[in-house]
């Protein structure tokens, strides 16, 4: 099963100013998430982000944060506690009305968003905030893909064992460019040159 951004999600967990520094490769986990965020962008992906006790650790990077439509503040490890799956549903359609009410041949089209069930997520610490946001999904009943060259902890192994734990669980592990390219899907996507220059 390949990607598809028309049914996709992108939120990233934690990029935050004081965290990122003590982050293993954590120079190349950001540069990666930045990627997947102007990708997201160009392909009209809707983006979220998190951000763990941000008054402590700081906001996540301005490049990220700028890209997001909203970033839930949090002291839950997990997002999910926080309300994240909510943000991640489209908004449930108004019940029938009355007798009174219009027939439905009368009634505007609701302007529905449709439902996007597959949720590509990346973050820090992989082993903390990524890992029980991302189980959290998965109980959620969404289909969860990590990218794991843009996920970071302060250790590599904490990092890997996070990746084992997930893989055990169903969620798809990725990296950027397999992200990227299986929403372009192909060279003649109108982002293509775009999305190629950015990942180059």
């Amino acid at each position: 099963m390949l990607l598809d951004s028309l049914e996709s999600q992108l939120v990233l967990v934690d990029y935050q100013e004081r965290l990122m520094p003590a982050i293993f490769e954590g120079q190349a986990v950001l540069a990666n998430a930045r990627l997947l965020a102007r990708a997201a962008e160009l392909l009209e992906v809707p983006v979220w982000g998190t951000e763990q006790n941000p008054s402590k650790l700081g906001a996540n990077d301005a490049q990220l944060r700028a890209l997001c439509r909203r970033t839930l503040a949090k002291m839950q490890f997990s997002a999910v506690e926080e309300g994240l799956g909510e943000w991640l549903r489209p908004p449930a359609r108004p019940q029938g009305g009355n007798a009174r009410s219009l027939p439905k041949h009368l009634q505007k089209p609701q302007n529905q968003e449709a439902e996007r069930g597959t949720i590509v997520i990346a973050g820090c610490e992989a082993h903390v905030c990524l890992l029980q946001t991302a189980l959290d999904l998965v109980e959620e009943e969404f289909d969860v893909w990590v990218v794991t060259d843009a996920c970071g902890s302060r250790t590599e192994r904490n990092r890997d064992a996070a990746f084992d734990r997930l893989a055990g669980a169903g969620v798809e592990l990725v990296t950027t460019e397999m992200v990227v390219f299986e929403w372009l899907r192909g060279c003649e996507h109108p982002a293509f040159k775009d999305l190629l220059a950015l990942v180059k």
